[in-house]
């Protein structure tokens, strides 16, 4: 196989050592030196020293758990390409796996040119992400708690939850509160309602009569506590996010980039513009992607790298699972819930695609597509800074008069009824 690269390196990373073999091609021979190192900072700079008297253009390493990430950013610092690679595309012959071999299997590769980089931002947007996905776990905490407090209440026999639409919210607060506090007499509690609840009087006595004790009133107290703690986590992310932002509009200005680089803030205000991006979710998208689209040769690579499209699995000319292909999670579940709030906006292209793509296969395929036509506008967005224009609801009903003859015809034949077309007269 063809030789690329005559110097590389390959890096076997694990929690407490790092396996490096460089490779050294010369003609026709190949030279190999491997050394252990441990993952402690002296140890670190220590390899980034021999890989650079090694002369080595490039080094490969791939991306396990989180260890990888120290080590790129000492590395980073050399005169040399740095890549890391997916695990599960770089894997060695099953039954010949050590960590030696492992690490001149990489170099190998990397020699060949067989190693796809994985796409690692910048170090003030991978601060960005980590706080995100920080705060998107604290949230997925608070529902949990909010869970328990819903279970504490049914075993207390108070039915809070089918009176409210959100047990969390300002009466449903004024009520745990309360109970929390000792009120156990449901005509007190009761009163405690917002009068914007829909529920009548005589229901909310009924849901809240209930056997609260000590123990309920305990395990409430404990989970709200832990509910509002989180909310304050949540809060301190929020505040420590946008001045992450002020900080990453302030280098762009420092860099200079010219006219063409959009500032932060407004790319979060053109996502908003997308239909079910909220600034939450906009700020979420940039933070695993970040504002340079070039990474990406079309939106199709994109929606790729998230996940969203099928995975392709062929064999013996039969196609078999295309269930959707593992991508970046985070951002994956963040498309999709965007998805669903564009569904439930009137008049958009996006409610329209998705009950014409239901009736045909489901809601689950329904969604997976609206999320990646959002994902596809959000590249263009950041590719061309411009605001998002809507196709309207009725797009597919525009289409072509023979496109849409072909459809109707379909249906009608699935429908069990043979169909002759025949130009209506023309009127006198």
């Amino acid at each position: 196989m063809e030789v690329m690269h005559e110097r590389v390196a390959g890096l076997d990373v694990h929690k407490a050592t790092i396996v490096a073999c460089v490779r050294i091609q010369s003609g026709r021979q190949v030279k190999r030196e491997c050394r252990t190192f441990s993952t402690t900072t002296d140890d670190l700079q220590a390899l980034l020293r021999w890989l650079t008297e090694q002369r080595c253009s490039h080094v490969a390493m791939e991306a396990t758990g989180v260890y990888w990430i120290p080590v790129w950013k000492i590395l980073s610092d050399g005169d040399f390409d740095l890549v890391v690679a997916n695990a599960a595309h770089v894997k060695n012959v099953p039954g010949r796996k050590t960590d030696l071999n492992d690490a001149m299997w990489l170099a190998d590769l990397m020699a060949c040119g067989l190693v796809n980089a994985s796409f690692v931002p910048e170090e003030p947007l991978q601060d960005l992400r980590s706080l995100m996905r920080s705060r998107k776990q604290l949230g997925r905490e608070q529902t949990r708690h909010v869970q328990r407090i819903h279970k504490a209440l049914i075993e207390a026999n108070i039915r809070l939850d089918q009176v409210l639409s959100d047990i969390m919210g300002a009466s449903g607060r004024r009520i745990i509160e309360a109970m929390i506090a000792g009120v156990r007499d449901p005509d007190r509690l009761a009163a405690l309602a917002s009068k914007q609840v829909k529920a009548t009087a005589q229901e909310l006595r009924d849901a809240l009569h209930g056997r609260l004790t000590d123990h309920h009133r305990f395990l409430l107290k404990l989970h709200l506590g832990q509910y509002d703690a989180l909310e304050a986590a949540i809060r301190d992310i929020d505040v420590e996010v946008d001045a992450q932002i002020t900080r990453l509009d302030q280098q762009l200005n420092a860099a200079g980039r010219g006219a063409k680089a959009v500032p932060f803030r407004d790319l979060i205000k053109l996502l908003c513009t997308v239909p079910g991006v909220s600034v939450l979710a906009a700020i979420m998208i940039l933070a695993e992607i970040g504002r340079d689209m070039s990474r990406f040769p079309t939106a199709g690579h994109l929606i790729s790298w998230t996940g969203l499209c099928p995975g392709q699995h062929e064999s013996a000319g039969k196609r078999k699972s295309t269930r959707l292909r593992k991508g970046n999670p985070w951002l994956k579940v963040t498309m999709v819930q965007c998805g669903w709030a564009a569904k439930r906006k009137k008049d958009s292209y996006y409610r329209a695609q998705f009950f014409r793509i239901q009736s045909r296969r489901g809601p689950q395929k329904a969604i997976c597509a609206v999320s990646a036509s959002i994902l596809t506008a959000v590249y263009h967005i950041l590719k061309d800074g411009t605001e998002h224009r809507d196709l309207g609801a009725d797009y597919f009903k525009r289409r072509s008069a023979e496109a849409q003859t072909k459809r109707l015809v379909a249906q009608l034949s699935k429908l069990g009824y043979e169909v002759k077309l025949q130009p209506a007269a023309q009127a006198a």
